[in-house]
């Protein structure tokens, strides 16, 4: 894996560097410049290997690919009690540099409702809200079933303002809002198309309820590690007028969601984890292709023994995704990882099999690492 950096990422990178060793040991870092007033540093990346079947150029072999999957600067800011700020970068999609993800405020009006403008994931589903480096397994798996990507700028962020509240001892979390949806449906990375007719707004929302622990936070996590017993029920929807739209037409685009997760420490040896979640997507009709339903399950056992400097975590995973084009996709992975601090540090082993109708079955097999300082 290579890192190329430009001359003032480079010089970001080097000072974030020299600071952390002055800061708290957690991953990432805090500078405080007075009462309430601070800013901290982190960084993040992940990294794989992997070999899929028949995928090499001569159209049978397996092939052999090293990735650099994400690289991400993280910085975020507190002015008062009141107000904060984020501001996360992500390497673009040809690796030569970073982007913004998100590049946002946060304004508390009361002590549990705060305003978010700016850029940042609209409310959507777990898996969305958890993404690549906070879920089951790791990594963007969540590219079949889970499919709010495609309706939401770059890596399901938005430009947009949303209200995050929670109510009951932080058991009912809720989270409604109005984005632009510019760039509001893709294929890809690639919009395609032009929007004709009004420029309406996209509105999200999610609403949550925790039976047993409260999860606390806007952005979300897949997977508690065995830190906490959650019994979590989430729905979520979004809609935008002439949302869809292709060369030759334009409609409008609504999805829905809903969201299981069940932990569970002491469960023998360890913490069981099972999460389920099924979607409905509609494009009037413009992309049948993005137009269906979809489902997602998945099991995970952490042992709470280490091995070594971490711990084990088995986890079986199913995804598919059936649009009204009848060509369904269906993904099973079997996979391991070995958790040694958190999300901070981990490695992970899957084997994954990919079902389309009409199309040879896909094996595949990656290793992947994890690390967030």
């Amino acid at each position: 894996m290579t890192f190329k950096f430009k001359k003032d990422q480079l010089v970001i990178a080097v000072a974030a560097a020299v600071m952390l060793p002055a800061m708290n040991t957690y991953a990432g870092g805090t500078i405080s410049f007075g009462e309430d007033k601070s800013v901290s540093v982190g960084l993040g990346m992940r990294g794989s290997f992997s070999s899929v079947e028949n995928a090499a150029p001569n159209g049978t072999s397996n092939s052999q690919n090293f990735s650099l999957d994400s690289a991400r600067i993280y910085l975020s800011g507190s002015l008062n009690k009141r107000i904060k700020g984020m501001l996360n970068t992500e390497k673009d999609i040809a690796g030569q540099g970073f982007q913004a993800i998100d590049a946002n405020v946060q304004v508390a009006i009361m002590p549990d409702v705060t305003i978010w403008a700016g850029r940042f994931l609209s409310p959507s589903d777990r898996a969305n809200m958890a993404g690549p480096y906070y879920s089951l397994g790791g990594g963007y798996w969540a590219g079949i079933a889970s499919r709010y990507g495609y309706n939401g700028g770059y890596i399901g962020r938005d430009d947009g303002v949303a209200v995050v509240g929670s109510a009951m001892d932080g058991k009912l979390a809720y989270s409604f809002g109005a984005f632009e949806g510019g760039t509001a449906f893709q294929i890809a990375p690639v919009t395609v198309g032009t929007r004709t007719g009004s420029d309406a707004l996209m509105y999200a929302g999610r609403l949550q309820f925790d039976f047993w622990d409260a999860e606390p936070g806007y952005y979300g996590t897949g997977n508690y590690l065995g830190g906490k017993d959650i019994l979590a029920i989430g729905l979520a929807g979004r809609s935008q007028k002439n949302g869809a739209f292709s060369t030759t037409a334009t409609g409008d685009y609504a999805s829905y969601s809903v969201d299981f997760l069940l932990e569970k420490k002491g469960v023998g040896p360890g913490a069981l984890s099972i999460e389920a979640a099924g979607y409905d997507y509609d494009t009037s009709n413009v992309f049948l292709s993005e137009q269906g339903t979809a489902y997602s399950a998945g099991v995970g056992y952490i042992f709470d023994q280490k091995v070594g400097w971490g711990q084990l975590q088995p986890f079986v995973r199913y995804q598919k995704f059936s649009p009204d084009t009848n060509i369904d996709t269906t993904k099973y992975d079997v996979g391991v990882n070995y958790i040694i601090d958190g999300y901070n540090a981990q490695v992970g082993a899957v084997y994954s099999n990919t079902e389309v109708t009409g199309a040879a079955d896909v094996s595949a097999i990656s290793v992947a690492m994890q690390f967030q300082f």
